[in-house]
């Protein structure tokens, strides 16, 4: 039995990037080709989401509240990919449940956020 691995990234204005991937569980044996289609449907243009929003490491360049012209709130999804490494999601999620969270956001809306607000209070929904 494979299970399947999420990649994404956080990519700033200037193309610096840092990498991030969470694998799941995959005990209902879905495709990542199905997998993919839920994601990229449910991710805004870009395949871009708020990390946070889906309950994934955020993945951000700036540490120590360490900002720059270039940083925002966006993630980037990379790939999903079926590995035989184990799962790693702190939530014990299966990918469908993951997969499922993430469509449930996008219903929700994606809470876009300005990290110069040290506050950490969200700017506004964007629903679709």
């Amino acid at each position: 039995m494979s299970n399947v691995e999420f990649s994404y990234l956080y990519r700033d204005g200037g193309n610096y990037k840092k990498f991030g991937r969470v694998v799941f569980s995959n005990s209902e044996q879905i495709t990542c080709e199905a997998i993919q289609k839920v994601l990229t449907e449910a991710f805004l243009e870009e395949g871009l989401f708020i990390a946070d929003q889906i309950r994934i490491p955020e993945v951000f360049l700036f540490a120590n509240d360490q900002l720059s012209f270039d940083d925002h709130c966006y993630h980037e999804f990379d790939a999903v990919r079926a590995t035989n490494e184990q799962p790693s999601d702190v939530h014990k999620r299966t990918v469908s449940e993951f997969a499922a969270e993430v469509a449930q956001q996008r219903r929700h809306g994606w809470r876009v956020f300005d990290p110069y607000d040290s506050e950490g209070s969200y700017g506004y929904l964007l629903a679709s």
